[in-house]
């Protein structure tokens, strides 16, 4: 692209962020009888009526929330619904008795599923430190850091590494199989690092900065193909790959067929995960700031596999998976996918200046543009078919699909854009 390109891909991304997106939520998930974030809406927009209030929909919802206020958005109605949100959060969701986040609790704010599961505490740590260093209210750093501390007490595993994820109530580990005591996966560790970078930028303590180092490392050597640097899904302990099976009460269900088992479980790798990695591992890099030059094989690897196998020059837009070392084979277009490859391809192009990322993001932003977003209210689809002419799924909002890709990925691409233009000046 040249700068009237790069200047045009800024001027969607802003008008859709600042004129579709934010109002959509803005307009409707604001609970002001119970609290908290609504988050569930139909394909118009509609609130659906689900009588849940999920740990992920709700801290997600704050982040973005936070984020935009902190870049400049919403003349304040931003921060003060960040605010509402983390209100609900330490009056309703925050278990007094043993510490933690509840899984979900409903409208009103009564628990429904009082498990603690690392991959929402993840998300109440990246969400609630982002509202501290966006508003300045130091309660978000409070809780984030109890929190924490509550998962290097009981969930770390001191013989293989890592974290274990899935536990009851009073923290005991949850069993095996679709129970997910006995697994380890991508999803939250990958995750966990963003979380303990704006954890770490928030607090500059030296522990929240050692634990990232060491969950970076863990990324690096356990959870990406030794050849290929593609990350696997599930492990079990002790680091040998897993099937990638459906868990009882967490994320990927809907994406599971009958039997909720994965095929290809030794040779299954997401697009969207791979570049997600590379652009989080590299903004921690930063704010560590370190040097990338150490992990650029490894960076250039995440992101040449998604264009070459990942992208689809016919139709536009990325798949959602494949094989480490092959083609695609679900070739279905998920929101969320789109939204983090425009991130990673941006920051690929501010990298290594390599044209062939600035195309694959322009091949994506438009996919994204022109099929992606139901412009008629304002969010994205959550899947489309291949061709991007069919919603396969039509929901605006549930507790896993609201606003934290959507919003994230246009405040990050337009931050990355004006970086590009510069350059060009």
């Amino acid at each position: 692209m040249d700068k009237q390109g790069l200047i045009a891909c800024r001027d969607e991304a802003q008008d859709h962020l600042e004129n579709e997106l934010l109002p959509f939520w803005l307009d409707r998930c604001k609970d002001d009888e119970h609290g908290g974030f609504i988050t569930h809406f139909d394909s118009e927009g509609n609130d659906s009526g689900e009588n849940e209030k999920s740990l992920i929909s709700q801290a997600r919802t704050v982040y973005s929330m936070a984020s935009a206020h902190r870049a400049g958005y919403g003349h304040g109605r931003c921060a003060e619904y960040a605010q509402h949100g983390v209100d609900f959060l330490i009056s309703r969701m925050w278990d007094d008795k043993y510490g933690g986040f509840f899984w979900t609790v409903d409208r009103k704010g009564d628990v429904q599923i009082d498990k603690k599961i690392l991959y929402g505490l993840s998300f109440a740590i990246y969400s609630l430190s982002e509202y501290t260093l966006a508003t300045g209210d130091k309660r978000g750093l409070e809780y984030a850091e109890s929190t924490f501390d509550l998962m290097q007490k009981y969930a770390v595993d001191t013989r293989y590494g890592g974290y274990f994820e899935m536990f009851e109530r009073d923290w005991r580990l949850c069993g095996s199989g679709s129970a997910g005591g006995d697994r380890k996966t991508l999803d939250f560790h990958m995750h966990l690092m963003e979380a303990l970078t704006t954890l770490y930028e928030c607090s500059g303590r030296e522990v929240h900065k050692r634990k990232l180092k060491e969950d970076m490392k863990l990324l690096t050597e356990k959870f990406l193909h030794p050849e290929f640097a593609t990350g696997t899904p599930q492990f079990w302990a002790d680091w040998e790959i897993a099937p990638q099976i459906k868990f009882d009460i967490i994320w990927g269900w809907d994406r599971f067929a009958e039997g909720g088992q994965k095929a290809n479980a030794g040779n299954n790798t997401s697009y969207g995960h791979n570049v997600e990695f590379f652009w989080l591992f590299q903004h921690a890099l930063e704010i560590l700031g370190e040097d990338y030059k150490p992990y650029e094989v490894i960076f250039r690897k995440n992101l040449d596999s998604a264009v070459k196998y990942g992208i689809d020059r016919e139709f536009g837009g990325v798949y959602v998976e494949g094989a480490h070392d092959g083609p695609a084979y679900d070739l279905e277009k998920e929101f969320w996918q789109q939204a983090e490859v425009m991130i990673g391809m941006l920051e690929g192009c501010l990298l290594f200046g390599e044209d062939r990322y600035e195309q694959a993001y322009e091949n994506v932003h438009r996919f994204v543009i022109d099929k992606m977003i139901n412009h008629k209210v304002g969010e994205w689809w959550p899947l489309l078919n291949r061709e991007g002419d069919k919603p396969i799924w039509t929901h605006m909002s549930h507790s896993w699909k609201v606003n934290y890709h959507t919003i994230r990925c246009m405040i990050q691409c337009i931050i990355r854009l004006d970086k590009l233009l510069k350059q060009t000046n």
